[in-house]
């Protein structure tokens, strides 16, 4: 009994670290970007949820470009019916449609550009960790039938849209 229940213990302690295991996906990025024209206002529409941005509504990006060379980066919205501003800066890597971003200082995380559409009104984006997921629009709503196109593009990169938060945003 003893020896089937170190086996047993055994088995368990390998299993888990699959358990733990981040989730597979897809998160290459788009085959270009041309930046002129991604800077300026985003809508986040939707996101996975992650602490830095809980409970917040009227979420907007606006990114702009830094005499260095650098982008500015600046995220903002709602929570509990005061205005979060949060501010960091972005640098070119050696993929144009791969950026590194920072609001803690020497930290970076990945930004990745995984689908853009053609007029550059709508994105989708994730980061290095599949932890990550927003869908992003130059207006405060998308059409449902191009929405779908985007949540049918994130799921078949193995991104469980289920997860995704739907972030309200207030018209005019």
């Amino acid at each position: 009994m003893k020896r089937v229940m170190s086996i047993l213990i055994t088995s368990l302690l390998c299993l888990a670290p699959c358990s733990c295991k981040a989730q597979e996906v897809d998160n290459s990025t788009v085959k270009s970007l041309d930046l002129e024209r991604y800077l300026g206002s985003w809508y986040e529409i939707a996101r996975f949820d992650h602490r830095f941005e809980r409970g917040l509504t009227n979420a907007k990006a606006y990114y702009s470009l830094n005499t260095d060379g650098t982008i500015s980066v600046t995220n903002c919205g709602m929570r509990n019916g005061k205005q979060k501003t949060s501010i960091g800066k972005a640098k070119l890597t050696d993929k144009a449609d791969l950026l590194r971003v920072s609001f803690f200082g020497p930290f970076y995380s990945d930004y990745r550009v995984m689908m853009l559409s053609k007029d550059y009104s709508y994105a989708l984006v994730g980061s290095k960790s599949s932890k990550y997921l927003w869908i992003l629009s130059r207006t405060p709503e998308i059409p449902e039938n191009t929405l779908q196109i985007i949540l049918d593009v994130a799921s078949g990169r193995g991104y469980d849209t289920d997860k995704l938060i739907w972030v309200e945003q207030f018209t005019d």
